[in-house]
């Protein structure tokens, strides 16, 4: 009753008012009176629409986020060419994304903004991202790829993900409220309100999301294997008056996330999945994520007479999250502590401890449960100056950005041993914080771009370089020293100063507009290991858009040369070297693949239209050279890299009458490995290809309320979507939803 009334409450916030309009393509329409998107990384200055962009530029826009009112990142991101998804939980709070082919390992190989500022907890020390910005209140999903990539940073192989949150609204006041209620206690509730006078705007906004889960615990059917995620917002602004010969603006943004999930890494057996793939062993009863964000910002802009641009944006993310995970197990009682996954590889010689996963009892303190205890901090100040001007029959618009930037993570981790009896877990003892790590990564950096994107009749040019400038550290402490009264044990340092070039080339056929492009990619190591070496690639891309006025398409090449890629240790993958953060180079890497997307509108007179696109994206990652490592395994020149399919597509289409639509929309995704390998892929090592649909319906009551349901994997498919760190995981069953949203 509180999850309905929760996911409902935003309604009562609202009242009947005048509808507005939403332009999903260009981002610069309004809902609500949305202003033109300021913060978008592919609208820049209102001289560059995203179809003129040297690169490829994908925007999810509010009309495409409304369709299927996902709260999930993985459904909305598949619909973008280009992206590799591996998706962990069901309901995208740990999403591991990938671009054009790089590894996809916590997103740690893309670069994360919001609102055009880095979001990922430590994004040069540790950018995995534990925590991710909820989908379900943004107002648009931006993805950049290819040499325009090279102006965000730090990682430039990819490209970046931009998510732009919910504006002030100009026009008056305005607000928006949608609930919806569904399958297992599924729920989800966005409002938000607010509105601009002559010189001052204000908005609030709060997103909430959970649900009962879709897993059973053995030997406790009602046990919640679900998650509770909690957003607010809040905006300010002052800003000159709308006749002022120029346009400056103040704002200031806090805002605050909680996330508390009974999520686990422990899989299962194939026997077991097989069996009952939403089963989940005893074992792992005790695991639980819980996450605190807190993200603050203060932006300046100044806009002149001659189209001018300044901005300067300071800002400061604080992120504290603790993870309690089933780590090891004593499985014969002798004192020593040994892994999981080696029950996994061969379950039928383990009959024993496998037992002890599926709730056997077990010797006292046998169950270690590693509270993954982490402290984010990431600040910085960034400027940009955007200048447009002619110089004879040369049109310009020069970019000139900089960042100074600092992030650190601190690791003050303990653990809890547990005896199992009669199916549950008994704690035993704990062990002093710190006393399984204790030290603390940090980065300092200092980057600029420069970028003149230059009109010359149909060609446009797109100069850029960047530097990025990064002193990386590492300080360990002595693990009885939770205080760290007695300073580092030991302190490792790595500086790293890099130039990457970029050139990005269109040229315009009239409803056909050729694109091509080259770039320098790079993405830093980590703190702390010493042979670690930088990931860089030279990237190239070539292809066309079309457009008329009834169909748009895109088909994009692109191959990346990556002279070191880098892989990440982190326990999501089932590392078992070195220390959790470490990085291990791998080498010699080709990628390459295309980018396809169409969509259209036939319509049947003025009545009925029947809107359709599709998005197919083809990866081929290979490693180029033969070696052995204790991260990557035994390599050989040829070998694929692992989660990442050669196949990707999403379908869509549906029907638009008056007032009522319905969208279906199917995902395919081909076969996977999940370790490097050629040839057919084992059993053991692979995840099994999968289609998916889903299906959305709306019924607009008046212009300002709509009612909408969707159901989640219609067919209701069970299929697994990854087998590492331990054991196989499901995707999430049939869901069905409902609810009701809002505009004023």
């Amino acid at each position: 009753m509180y999850r309905a009334t929760v996911s409902l409450l935003a309604l009562a916030l609202s009242s009947p008012a005048v509808a507005q309009s939403v332009d999903a393509k260009s981002g610069s329409g309004a809902q609500g009176g949305m202003p033109p998107q300021s913060e978008s990384i592919i609208v820049t200055g209102g001289r560059v629409d995203e179809g003129d962009v040297a690169g490829s530029a994908d925007i999810v826009g509010p009309e495409d986020l409304r369709e299927f009112e996902y709260g999930d990142v993985n459904r909305v991101l598949r619909q973008v060419p280009g992206v590799n998804l591996q998706e962990e939980d069901g309901f995208g709070l740990f999403p591991n994304i990938g671009l054009r082919g790089t590894p996809v390992e916590r997103s740690s190989n893309i670069t994360l903004m919001e609102d055009g500022v880095l979001i990922a907890p430590a994004p040069y020390a540790a950018p995995a991202a534990y925590y991710f910005p909820a989908v379900g209140r943004m107002a648009a999903v931006e993805v950049v790829k290819g040499a325009r990539a090279v102006a965000y940073g730090p990682r430039t192989i990819g490209g970046a993900v931009n998510f732009r949150s919910t504006p002030i609204p100009v026009a008056g006041f305005a607000g928006s409220a949608s609930g919806q209620y569904g399958s297992r206690g599924y729920y989800q509730g966005h409002g938000w309100v607010g509105g601009e006078t002559d010189n001052v705007g204000a908005l609030l906004e709060t997103f909430q999301q959970g649900s009962d889960g879709f897993k059973t615990i053995d030997g406790f059917p009602n046990a919640d294997t679900g998650f509770d995620r909690q957003d607010y917002r809040g905006r300010f602004a002052v800003h000159s008056s709308p006749d002022a010969p120029t346009d400056a603006r103040l704002e200031l943004v806090y805002g605050r996330s909680e996330l508390d999930a009974n999520e686990t890494y422990l899989g299962l057996v194939d026997t077991d999945f097989a069996a009952d793939p939403y089963r989940r062993y005893a074992a792992s009863q005790r695991d639980r994520f819980t996450g605190e964000h807190d993200q603050y910002r203060i932006t300046g802009s100044l806009r002149l007479i001659d189209d001018t641009k300044i901005a300067a944006t300071l800002y400061r993310n604080d992120f504290a999250r603790s993870w309690s995970k089933l780590q090891d197990i004593d499985f014969d009682g002798d004192g020593r502590f040994e892994a999981i996954q080696p029950v996994f590889d061969d379950p039928n010689a383990n009959p024993e401890a496998l037992a002890i996963l599926r709730g056997a009892d077990s010797a006292a303190g046998a169950l270690r449960v590693r509270n993954n205890n982490r402290v984010y901090r990431s600040q910085g100040l960034q400027v940009s100056l955007e200048k447009p001007f002619d110089t004879g029959s040369l049109r310009h618009n020069l970019t000139v950005s900089a960042r100074i930037h600092e992030d650190e993570e601190d690791r003050l981790q303990n653990e809890d041993f547990y005896s199992q009896t009669a199916g549950d877990l008994v704690f035993v003892r704990q062990t002093a914080l710190g006393a399984q790590a204790n030290r603390e990564a940090k980065a300092d950096a200092i980057a600029f771009y420069f970028e003149d994107r230059i009109e010359f009749g149909r060609l446009t040019l797109t100069p850029g370089i960047r530097y990025e400038g990064i002193t990386l550290t590492r300080l360990d402490y002595d693990r009885d020293d939770p205080e760290r009264l007695a300073g580092p044990t030991r302190t490792r340092k790595t500086n790293i100063d890099e130039w990457l070039p970029a050139l990005g080339a269109t040229y315009d056929l009239g409803n056909v507009r050729l694109i091509a492009g080259v770039s320098r990619g790079f993405s830093p190591p980590g703190p702390g290991n010493p042979d670690a070496r930088a990931e860089k690639s030279w990237n190239y891309e070539a292809g066309a858009r079309f457009q008329n006025n009834l169909v748009s398409a895109s088909a994009i090449a692109f191959y990346s040369d990556y002279s070191n890629l880098l892989g990440n240790c982190t326990q999501s993958v089932g590392c078992s070297v070195g220390d959790i953060g470490d990085q291990f180079n791998g080498g010699a890497v080709t990628a390459k693949g295309v980018e396809l997307s169409a969509s259209a509108t036939p319509t049947i007179g003025e009545a009925i239209s029947f809107p359709i696109s599709v998005a197919y994206t083809f990866t081929d990652a290979q490693f180029d050279s033969n070696f052995e490592s204790e991260f990557f395994g035994s390599v050989s020149a040829g070998d694929a890299l692992p989660y990442l399919a050669r196949h990707q597509l999403y379908a869509e289409t549906g029907v638009v009458y008056g007032p009522v639509s319905m969208t279906l929309g199917a995902n395919y995704v081909s076969k996977v490995r999940t370790e490097a390998g050629s040839g057919p892929i084992p059993v053991a090592e692979r995840v099994d290809d999968r289609i998916i649909f889903d299906l959305a319906g709306r019924f607009a009551v008046t212009d300002e309320v709509s009612l909408f349901a969707r159901i989640d994997n219609l067919l209701d498919e069970t299929y697994a979507v990854a087998r590492q760190p331990t054991g196989l995981r499901p995707g999430a069953p049939r869901r069905f939803v409902g609810g009701a949203s809002l505009r004023f």
